[in-house]
């Protein structure tokens, strides 16, 4: 009879074992609420947009009903391509590419090769430029914009994709980022490559580009996500909907005599879509730029 009791009283380990872990219990339920806290807003978004009704999405905001509809319809995503032929959305999405695309292309190839040459190049006065480039960052977007439109208008680049292209492509933020990512390449490496007969540019290039995948793939999702959300520089420059992105556009929504909440909703969908499939192409290299940058922390 010991010896069975011995074996079926579970031991101090089994029973510290078979505690619920307080901390982790706590962990997950403030993650579960945090996750919840930033969902809870594009869930309602996107069930607005399925509310073929403007005036019953104001009257559900002030309950739970507002997270839920009870016919769905697509119908908004269709009107919002014509809207009665005053607003062409399509137009507006297609300017937004290209300038996303156009300002991401460009400004990953400016700012790298500015942060090579401070890096490895053999620039006089470097830390005085480098500290002028930390001192760029702390001034505001908005103290600037006047004096770049007067600028912009001068050269005659008003009212077109360059206007909203050129002056963003080169940020200190993205050229120190991609900075610090380069100096701490081996010597050894940018010296072989040097023996070899290979030009700065080649180096730069063939060397390290390659090397430096993940901090680029980082700027192009912090650029790309930046320039997407762009607003009160399109507004400013653009006057006709020729080279008008869809971050003004939506804002026509709200022109008129009464709010189309549902078609502004909608609208508001489309434009998550495309910076959300442009998040999840680079999230790879992005993840691996932060945890590279911890390990070497």
């Amino acid at each position: 009879m010991s010896t069975l009791a011995s074996v079926s009283t579970p031991s101090p380990a089994a029973k510290v074992a078979a505690r619920p872990d307080i901390g982790a219990i706590v962990k997950f339920v403030a993650v579960l609420i945090i996750a919840l806290v930033v969902i809870s807003p594009l869930f309602l978004l996107f069930v607005a947009s399925l509310k073929p009704d403007r005036f019953q999405i104001l009257a559900d905001m002030g309950s739970f009903r507002a997270f839920w509809v009870s016919e769905p319809s697509l119908q908004n995503f269709a009107d919002i391509a014509t809207f009665g032929g005053a607003l062409p959305f399509g137009r507006y999405l297609v300017n937004s590419l290209i300038i996303l695309f156009c300002t991401v292309l460009g400004g990953v190839f400016l700012n790298s090769m500015a942060a090579f040459v401070l890096a490895w190049g053999r620039l006089p006065g470097r830390a005085v430029v480098l500290t002028g480039l930390i001192g760029l960052y702390i001034v505001p977007q908005e103290s600037i914009v006047l004096p770049l439109l007067s600028l912009v208008n001068k050269v005659g680049l008003g009212d077109s994709f360059a206007a909203q292209i050129l002056p963003w492509m080169a940020s200190p933020l993205y050229i120190f980022l991609i900075y610090q990512f380069f100096i701490q390449v081996p010597r050894d490496i940018y010296d072989a490559a040097t023996v070899d007969g290979a030009s700065p540019f080649r180096i730069y290039w063939s060397v390290f580009l390659p090397l430096s995948l993940p901090v680029l793939a980082t700027v192009a999702i912090l650029l790309g996500i930046e320039t997407w959300n762009q607003y009160l520089w399109p507004l400013m420059v653009t006057q006709t909907d020729y080279a008008r992105p869809i971050s003004v556009g939506i804002a026509s929504f709200f022109g008129h005599d009464s709010v189309y909440w549902n078609s502004a909703m909608a609208a508001s969908v489309m434009m998550m879509v495309p910076v959300l499939i442009f998040y999840l192409a680079f999230q790879k290299w992005f993840v691996s730029s932060f945890i590279s940058s911890a390990v070497k922390g």
